[in-house]
């Protein structure tokens, strides 16, 4: 059985920031997500496409109708979007709202990519296995789980995400 194309949609957040020393602070850079899924060896069909670079605080309507039109009208139907996580409820609202029939997986971190201590690599794999075997609608992989990306929120003083 051959698993269908996944496109990955990076939009910034935690995932693809880096910290500069000089500056004290953190910028969100080129995407990693490309170098980690060639590091992770996956072996399916999948196409990263940037759509921005933004902290998930400075998105406003017209970045999350982008995200939501670049989805529609990709032709994969199995799409992981990476995002901040501060905002990522907000995305996945809009996601379910304008993209329906498709699976969409949206994910983050909590400590960026390139560090070594980092749980975006575990999450971006949650992210790919959820696309892959998921119905159609909306989700949100964080911390080893999947969540209805309609029925969670981020609890800031667990740092974790928590279903409602």
């Amino acid at each position: 059985m051959t698993s269908p194309a996944i496109l990955v949609l990076t939009t910034g957040g935690t995932i693809d920031k880096n910290y500069f020393d000089a500056l004290s602070a953190y910028q969100i850079v080129d995407s990693g997500i490309p170098a980690l899924l060639t590091e992770a060896r996956v072996a399916l069909p999948f196409r990263v496409v940037e759509l921005m670079r933004k902290d998930s605080l400075e998105m406003d309507d017209a970045d999350r109708a982008a995200i939501a039109s670049a989805a529609a009208q990709a032709p994969e139907t199995r799409i992981v979007v990476t995002h901040g996580t501060d905002t990522m409820t907000e995305t996945a609202g809009v996601l379910a709202a304008q993209v329906p029939g498709k699976t969409i997986c949206l994910t983050g971190a909590l400590s960026p990519a390139r560090f070594a201590e980092t749980d975006a690599n575990f999450n971006l794999g949650m992210a790919f296995a959820t696309a892959q075997v998921a119905a159609p609608g909306v989700y949100i992989a964080m911390s080893g789980e999947v969540f209805d990306g309609l029925k969670v929120r981020k609890d800031r003083a667990a740092g974790r995400f928590v279903a409602l």
